[in-house]
């Protein structure tokens, strides 16, 4: 938080890249790594994204913590006996603190573990999807997209760092504002930004070209939680997504579409921001809506042209410890 009440994302991660060369001491080599993630989190919902767009699912595997977290880190409370089964640690901090016993940054996800060592390698949620693209492609399934095609790379890079600052970021400064003038400024960003985001969509099917890029991947995490959890209890009520007739297509449409919307649990989603932030929610009360059974509903952005993986193909069904409940089907209540 600054003086003046806004609110401020610490961005000192572990930026230690795992690249085909390994030349931070880290080459990509499949099974070695393990990507920690959580389902309510907006920043590693990407790289579950792209692993998924990827196909890296067995050459990256997956460990999943639970939805709530205390100040000490994100747990595994999702697996038997509080444990991750690969890695042995009931706390994604253990393996922070193996990397660096003196650790005092965040304990964020995504993360990504070197399983022979138990220590996290990096963190760096912007670097790691960029990286799933580029470095992995010795062991992507054949027909994966380039998410980042050199001849809108400069129009992709710009439009993610527009949609980071004033939308991914734009919500949390929103709904962590120290001050009614912190709040109004991120609040009118923040608009500003989706109704450039509306005209935009209301006459293309994807962001930039036409077909899925990273920018798509790093806006609809935003999207997926905006009525859930951002418009009320974030305090960014101006309208619901519902309410905004491109925006809701194009995320309808990206929820269709395999890798996207098979990778949010919107009940997880709701129970980690609700019940955490308690400085916000004080009573730690879940809301049983919105309804999340529209996610499923006809969108016409076929209409715009467009094929969401241009000459390539659709991922596989995601393994079957991965695949999370459709909108609208019966769960246990949290806690």
């Amino acid at each position: 938080m600054t003086d003046e009440g806004s609110y401020e994302r610490d961005r000192h991660y572990l930026t230690t890249r795992i690249t085909a060369d390994g030349r931070d001491g880290y080459p990509v080599e499949p099974g070695r790594y393990r990507l920690i993630v959580a389902r309510a989190c907006p920043w590693a919902n990407r790289a579950v994204i792209v692993r998924r767009l990827m196909g890296l699912e067995e050459a990256l595997p997956m460990g999943i913590a639970g939805p709530v977290h205390d100040e000490r880190s994100w747990s595994f409370d999702l697996d038997p006996g509080g444990r991750d089964p690969v890695l042995g640690i009931r706390r994604l901090r253990e393996a922070f603190l193996r990397r660096d016993p003196g650790y005092e940054r965040g304990i964020t996800v995504p993360a990504i573990v070197d399983v022979p060592t138990g220590q996290v390698v990096t963190n760096d949620f912007a670097t790691i999807t960029l990286d799933l693209g580029s470095q992995w492609t010795e062991h992507r399934r054949d027909g994966a997209p380039d998410l980042l095609p050199e001849r809108h790379r400069e129009e992709i890079e710009s439009l993610c760092e527009e949609i980071y600052q004033d939308v991914n970021n734009g919500v949390y400064r929103c709904g962590f504002a120290g001050t009614q003038e912190a709040y109004d400024t991120a609040y009118r960003r923040l608009w500003n930004a989706l109704d450039r985001l509306e005209e935009r969509l209301s006459g293309q099917r994807y962001l930039v070209g036409d077909t899925l890029t990273e920018a798509d991947v790093r806006l609809f995490p935003t999207l997926a939680r905006f009525d859930a959890v951002y418009h009320g209890h974030f305090k960014c009520n101006r309208r619901k997504l519902t309410e905004m007739p491109a925006l809701w297509a194009y995320a309808r449409d990206l929820f269709q579409t395999p890798g996207f919307g098979d990778t949010i649990d919107f009940d997880q989603i709701k129970e980690h921001y609700y019940v955490v932030h308690r400085d916000i929610n004080p009573t730690g009360i879940v809301p049983r809506g919105p309804d999340t059974g529209d996610w499923l509903t006809p969108h016409g952005r076929q209409s715009l042209g467009g094929r969401p993986f241009g000459d390539g193909t659709p991922p596989g069904p995601p393994p079957p410890a991965e695949r999370v409940p459709p909108p609208g089907a019966a769960v246990p209540p949290p806690g």
